[in-house]
């Protein structure tokens, strides 16, 4: 416990990545495949937001008129 309270703090700058190509490409194709739940996570609770302010708000009211022949926006 005492060796690591003796350690000073040292700050890094990274100033230069090299990565060979194909390990980009296989770590974006880990990316975009991470994002999928993600994306899915999101969308559940936006839909969930958006079930409970149409439960409190009574909806959109005079949405479905934009969409009825001779309306004018």
């Amino acid at each position: 416990m005492t060796e690591r309270a003796n350690i000073e703090e040292q700050k890094v700058v990274v100033t230069d990545l090299k990565m060979p190509f194909g390990s980009m490409v296989v770590f974006l194709i880990k990316l975009a495949l991470a994002s999928i739940p993600a994306l899915l996570i999101v969308w559940f609770v936006m839909m969930v937001l958006m079930m409970l302010f149409m439960t409190l708000f009574g909806g959109m009211p005079g949405f479905l008129d934009l969409f009825r022949p001779g309306s004018s926006f």
